[in-house]
């Protein structure tokens, strides 16, 4: 079964993460499909994608069970490598990119959501980053998008505290542009017919602007997470956390 799926009607490249019965908790196999997914849809006529996840959740963000792999620089090197290839992917992709939010968006997952340009999710909808409960940092350019989102004193304390938020309070906080009570889905469709209607070439040219001059931040983001999530794998705090949620139970942190 392929874990991502892709397909295009009127104008619009959906691409969706397809592993449900994981709550699309993306690991090795998946990050690379959905790379080269995303290298095709971004030479594709379409000008307008749409990313989201089959089943009940955006996704749950990196597979837990890649954590032992980790330990293997090489494996751990190509699969971060692969997520700041999504990331940049995403960034400067040379279309409206609109993510579709159901269920849950939380670590990895939110990350992603995060790099479209408009964020629609349903008012039920949780989102959290969340790594701080396995004492990792957030990865996939988490750390950029929460920053230009919601400000770095307040992006900070949403990762430092485990926050997950949902409805209105996402949307307060800027994490969701556009709230329905609806399937995030259907209005984000919805939403890519009236973006068409629009004079799409300038907006895209604003979009570039404003990219372009950011990209080397993002890079420098994506660069410092990667050096951070490899020091920080090595913890005691790391290995707790992992083992507690294997175990289902709350972790106990030393500061190590």
């Amino acid at each position: 079964m392929r874990t991502i799926l892709y397909e295009r009607q009127h104008g619009v490249s959906y691409v969706y993460m397809n592993r449900p019965e994981r709550y699309n908790a993306m690991d090795k196999r998946m990050l690379a499909e959905l790379l080269n997914v995303l290298s095709e849809v971004e030479q594709n006529d379409d000008r307008m994608v749409v990313l989201s996840g089959k089943g009940k959740a955006f996704s749950a963000g990196g597979d837990i069970g890649m954590m032992a792999d980790f330990a293997d620089k090489a494996f751990f090197e190509e699969v971060m490598q692969t997520i700041e290839a999504v990331a940049l992917k995403l960034y400067l992709m040379p279309k409206m990119v609109v993510s579709a939010v159901n269920g849950s968006a939380a670590g990895l997952g939110l990350s992603l959501a995060l790099a479209a340009d408009y964020v629609v999710a349903h008012k039920e909808a949780k989102m959290g980053m969340l790594f701080i409960g396995i004492g990792l940092v957030p990865d996939g350019g988490g750390h950029f998008w929460l920053r230009e989102r919601v400000g770095t004193q307040r992006a900070k304390q949403f990762i430092w505290e485990k926050q997950q938020v949902q409805g209105s309070e996402a949307q307060a906080m800027g994490l969701v542009d556009v709230l329905t009570e609806h399937d995030a889905l259907e209005h984000a469709t919805h939403m890519a017919g009236q973006i068409q209607a629009s004079p799409m070439a300038a907006m895209l040219k604003t979009k570039k602007i404003y990219h372009r001059n950011n990209l080397e931040t993002l890079k420098y983001y994506l660069e410092a997470e990667r050096n951070a999530q490899w020091e920080l794998r090595h913890t005691k705090d790391h290995q707790e956390g992992v083992k507690a949620f294997q175990e289902k139970r709350k972790p106990v942190f030393t500061g190590k």
